[in-house]
């Protein structure tokens, strides 16, 4: 269990910044770390000093092996939980202050090429090459509306997960079908619409037309699994995986790697950074400009097979 002043700046940012459940458990990770390292060598958190900061970093990185990514989140929590500290004046000081983790090695998020995207969107489970039976048609309508809402407006699975059938009270996000757009709450519990295209439009009223079958007469949820209750994250991932296989893609395809290739897709297409900024909801453009070297890998592609000067000698 967490100490006091460790509680308080977990409730404070539950409230004051409405971060989500699954944030919140990783800044109480956090939280619990930083009490057990503390309390194992004997230090008093509340009079904890920048040489103490600097142990507690290196036995993240040496007793706990922890990587680079997950030592800067963890820092980025102390060093927030400190800041908070001081200004309820409960220390002088903080010690993470200038404290940072290696630097990590930044992969450029995988997202398919465009005819693969395609090939996954327009796919049919009834009609597969193994010969398989065919798919309960309710449950393909769900998973092609799945797949095009996903890709079509690169929405994060949780932002899917949200989806009602309408707005209501209690709504974390619906879609408006008249407009044409999705409105979802996202990161930072921030609200943004995005435009719903003709073929996810298209899947959706298809899906609409048989959802009645399976959803419970008061269940609100866009998606519905077979017992008739909102479709969670761990299954839209299940079920994109064996759509992908079933469709031939020559990945391993989840749900982000949808909304990477939307983002990629449609920087390539416009080269509007600030819209694609935008669709995605990202707080700062500098989260989005990851996107503009997936978009130079494809042009160097195009360069390598194209420019006489590029092609390699036989």
């Amino acid at each position: 269990m967490l100490a006091a002043p460790l509680s308080g700046y977990l409730e404070h940012i539950k409230v004051q910044r409405r971060l989500a459940p699954r944030s919140l458990v990783i800044y109480a990770d956090a939280l619990l770390r930083l009490q057990n390292l503390a309390g194992a060598g004997g230090i008093a958190l509340l009079t904890l000093r920048p040489h103490q900061a600097r142990s507690l970093a290196a036995k993240l990185h040496g007793e706990m092996d922890l990587g680079p990514r997950s030592m800067a989140l963890h820092l980025s929590v102390w060093r927030g939980l400190y800041r908070w500290l001081g200004a309820e004046r409960l220390v002088e000081l903080n010690p993470f202050d200038g404290l940072r983790a290696p630097k990590a090695a930044k992969p450029l998020p995988k997202a398919l090429a465009v005819d693969d995207a395609v090939q996954l969107a327009s796919f049919s489970g009834g009609n597969a090459a193994d010969g398989a039976q065919a798919l309960d048609a309710r449950l393909e309508a769900r998973d092609r509306c799945m797949v095009e809402l996903l890709y079509g407006c690169g929405l994060r699975v949780s932002e899917l997960v949200g989806l009602d059938l309408q707005a209501g009270p209690a709504s974390l996000g619906w879609i408006d079908r008249q407009a044409a757009e999705a409105t979802v709450l996202g990161k930072g519990s921030k609200r943004r619409s995005v435009p719903v295209g003709s073929a996810a439009m298209a899947a959706l009223d298809q899906w609409l037309q048989v959802r009645g079958q399976l959803a419970r007469s008061d269940e609100p949820a866009l998606l519905v699994g077979q017992r008739g209750a909102r479709l969670g994250a761990v299954q839209i991932r299940a079920s994109l995986k064996a759509r992908a296989l079933a469709a031939g893609m020559p990945a391993h395809v989840h749900p982000h790697m949808l909304r990477h290739s939307f983002a990629s897709h449609i920087l390539q297409s416009s080269g509007d950074l600030r819209a694609v900024q935008e669709l995605l909801g990202h707080a700062h453009i500098t989260t989005t400009q990851i996107y503009t070297q997936l978009d130079f890998q494809h042009l160097a592609k195009i360069y390598d097979a194209a420019h006489p000067r590029a092609k390699k000698k036989q």
